[in-house]
């Protein structure tokens, strides 16, 4: 082992889209553990739209990250060294973050992932933060009926892709809107989704949504924002529910947009609720109980979006607020050791 801890730092806070620039990598001495705490070397790193707004220094329901400070990101990683006894050198656990190639974290933060199971990188994705997330939102805010109309943004993506089909199995119709043709027809023919919108291509995204949605929309997840939010809210029915997720096509935006009209809130008696899946910590327990068979088996659909190396973590982020990843976006940054 290196004795020598890679990080990406936050150089710079950006203006607008992030660039390459606002990224700094430094070298420091490997950390020690302290009493109760575990050191993991990082194999996968989670890159989620989030983390935009933790670049910037406004106030927000989360600290942003400090000037020369590591970016905060979920992480799988291999335990090195143990100062917890419920964890031994070998375990794979979740629970670390920052994009590092080494991170001290307490044991009680940490989750050890069961040998033999769904591939470590899916605790970062379908049965993580994501897939909690769209778990969480549909059941919670959404709670879709048979015969429903659901729509749901960014739907190819990972939280996008897992509400929707969830959404399917509680017997609603789903319309997922997505960024070109290769991610409609993954949500259409792998997803199951009954319809799908490639925003980039339609001339008219008012008319292809009412198009889409003939008897209107009683539940729409917001993983978007911007022009498709102006979109739906005319077709919300009334009692209409609206889980407020993300607005990642506003994120970059250095003024506010104005918002649609809501005085049909009122004349539509609809329910539109945010929430962060972190105020909710039973849930991602309860929907790794539950979705892992069906990832097992096979019936639950994710895709990850997988690039090579720490060092390219900021390109791939850049890139992922552009909408240019396919699927959950992760970072391979080692191997596991020989048997694990």
């Amino acid at each position: 082992m290196s004795n020598l801890r890679r990080s990406i730092i936050l150089q710079t806070r950006p203006k607008g889209a992030p660039s390459l620039e606002n990224f700094g990598i430094e070298e420091q001495a490997m950390p020690k553990p302290g009493e109760g705490e575990v050191l993991t070397r990082t194999l996968w790193l989670s890159l989620d739209p989030y983390m935009r707004g933790r670049m910037s220094d406004r106030p927000s329901y989360a600290a942003p990250v400090a000037i020369g400070a590591p970016m905060t990101g979920e992480t799988v990683g291999e335990v090195v060294e143990s100062r917890d006894p419920r964890f031994v050198p070998g375990d794979v656990v979740t629970g670390a973050f920052g994009w590092q190639s080494h991170i001290v974290t307490p044991g009680e933060r940490l989750f050890k992932i069961p040998k033999g199971g769904a591939p470590h990188s899916a605790y970062l994705g379908v049965l993580g933060m994501p897939g909690a997330t769209a778990y969480a939102g549909m059941t919670e805010i959404g709670q879709p009926r048979a015969g429903e109309t659901v729509v749901i943004s960014a739907a190819s993506g990972a939280v996008g892709a897992i509400a929707g089909q969830i959404a399917k199995r509680a017997g609603a119709r789903v319309i997922g809107v997505a960024g070109n043709a290769d991610k409609c027809l993954y949500v259409q023919e792998t997803l199951g989704f009954d319809d799908c919108i490639d925003h980039r291509a339609v001339m008219d995204l008012d008319a292809a949504l009412r198009d889409a949605c003939p008897k209107g929309i009683d539940v729409y997840f917001e993983n978007v924002g911007g022009d498709l939010q102006h979109a739906v809210f005319p077709l919300l029915n009334n009692f209409g529910r609206v889980i407020m997720c993300g607005m990642v096509a506003e994120y970059n935006d250095t003024h506010h947009r104005p918002g649609p009209n809501l005085m049909d809130v009122v004349k539509k008696r609809l329910h539109i609720e945010g929430f962060i899946i972190t105020d909710r910590p039973a849930r991602f327990e309860e929907w790794r109980a539950l979705a892992t068979p069906w990832v097992m088996d096979g019936s639950l659909h994710f895709r990850e979006h997988v690039v090579d190396g720490l060092e390219n973590a900021p390109e791939a982020f850049i890139e992922l607020l552009r909408g240019h990843n396919f699927g959950k976006l992760v970072i391979r940054v080692a191997e596991p050791s020989k048997g694990v």
